[in-house]
C-alpha cells in the first residue's frame, strides 16, 4: 500500500509530480495549477485548504530538483 501524502511531504510530492508530468518544467507551472495537481495525486489525503504559498514553493523546488536530475540522466 502506498504511503498517504500530506502537504508536508514535499519531497515525495515532487517525485510523484515528476513521474506524472515528466516533460513539464515546474518553474513554468502556476501555483493554482500546482495546487490542483497535488490535490489530484492518488495518494494525497491532505486538506486542500491547508496549502500556503510557502508550501507550494517548497513542492515546486523539490519537483524542479527531480526534473533537473531526470534531464541530466
Amino acid at each position: 500500500m502506498a504511503r498517504e501524502l500530506d502537504w508536508t511531504d514535499v519531497e515525495e510530492i515532487g517525485i510523484q509530480l515528476q513521474e506524472t508530468f515528466p516533460e513539464t518544467d515546474p518553474y513554468t507551472v502556476r501555483f493554482t495549477d500546482l495546487h490542483k495537481w497535488v490535490v489530484q495525486l492518488p495518494d494525497f489525503v491532505g486538506d486542500p485548504a491547508k496549502s500556503t504559498e510557502g508550501i507550494l514553493e517548497a513542492i515546486q523546488t523539490a519537483w524542479r530538483e527531480e526534473y533537473v536530475d531526470a534531464k541530466d540522466a
